[in-house]
């Protein structure tokens, strides 16, 4: 059975109103194009609103091979909108399925993990894979996530193997004997968070002006680390809306930690790019693993301060468990980093 026909599948896979999930396992250009190209054109033939988030290289070998057709597809480059992999779910993925929630199944590609990404980037990537299966399971929609298993470590393809319920290799469909739960993997990946090998300053803060220094402190350290003033205002204000929601859920004092990650440090770029990184740590717990990641505004209240977080830094990283308390930890890149900034 090909990707294309998944949604016809067994209820594990997803029935006509639920989400179905597959990896695409590709070792070359032919096998990408022969994997996803019919796929998208099918969608086409029914009539369902068709997207597609991939690397520029992959969107240009699907556009070449789709010729007129591809105007009708949705493109997005995944190294801009995804670069972050916490705004996918939400940006991306929810966007275009509620957009189209008149129309019955959608159909997407989405490859948010791809070689180079940093090992920081790729555990967040993971992450986003597993959640699909949560933030998506009772929508009509189809998205099928490429892994190129020759560029990839073998032990990308065993996670892909434990985030999809379905497998696609060879035109060959399979259920996967290695899938898990997805809550429990996403928190699993999520941490504990590694220990910074910089040295930095710290911060305790509590109520009623915390969240105010935070943001103060958080400008002044970026700004000297390099970060326009943009960009420093960005990582402040995503640091400001954590720091609200220690004092407010918490009415416990927080503690803020700002260091400067690889600046000047030859070779170090080959593991992490040159980063800001800012840390708010509280007593609190976040029980929804989808916290960050619902479509959400400022009226919804609850949880859009992490999702604006998600939205103006290069990477969120939340980790919180019952017994530790709360870690969230944002990343804006230098400007050394040679990387385009997540924030679109």
């Amino acid at each position: 059975m090909s990707a294309g026909h998944a949604h016809a599948s067994s209820s594990r896979d997803g029935g006509a109103g639920t989400l179905v999930h597959p990896a695409l396992f590709y070792a070359d250009d032919d096998a990408y194009v022969a994997g996803t190209v019919p796929f998208l054109r099918e969608g086409l033939e029914r009539d369902e609103p068709v997207m597609m988030a991939a690397p520029p290289s992959r969107l240009a070998l699907v556009e070449d091979a789709l010729g007129p057709l591809a105007a009708r597809v949705a493109l997005h480059d995944m190294t801009l909108a995804g670069r972050n992999p916490g705004r996918i779910i939400a940006g991306v993925l929810r966007a275009f399925v509620d957009e189209h929630a008149d129309r019955g199944r959608v159909r997407i590609i989405g490859e948010p993990i791809w070689a180079g990404r940093s090992p920081q980037e790729y555990a967040a990537a993971v992450q986003h894979e597993a959640l699909i299966n949560v933030a998506l399971a009772d929508r009509p929609a189809t998205v099928l996530c490429p892994y190129d298993t020759t560029a990839l470590a073998p032990a990308a393809i065993a996670d892909a193997q434990r985030t999809h319920p379905v497998l696609v290799e060879h035109g060959h469909t399979t259920s996967s004997g290695r899938y898990v739960d997805p809550t429990e993997l996403a928190q699993g990946v999520a941490g504990p968070l590694a220990e910074p090998t910089e040295l930095g300053e710290t911060l305790v803060f509590s109520a009623p002006t915390g969240p105010r220094t935070v943001r103060t402190a958080v400008v002044e350290h970026a700004l000297r680390a390099g970060l326009d003033e943009d960009r420093a205002a960005d990582l402040a204000l995503a640091a400001y809306e954590v720091a609200v929601n220690t004092v407010v859920h918490t009415g416990r004092p927080g503690l803020l930690a700002l260091w400067t990650r690889g600046a000047g440090a030859p070779g170090w770029e080959a593991v992490e790019p040159a980063a800001v990184v800012c840390e708010v740590q509280d007593s609190g717990w976040i029980a929804d693993p989808l916290v960050g990641r619902h479509p959400c505004g400022p009226a919804e209240g609850r949880g859009y301060g992490l999702r604006l977080a998600h939205q103006l830094c290069d990477l969120v990283q939340v980790h919180s468990d019952p017994r530790d308390g709360t870690t969230v930890r944002l990343t804006l890149h230098l400007p050394t980093s040679g990387l385009t900034p997540a924030r679109q």
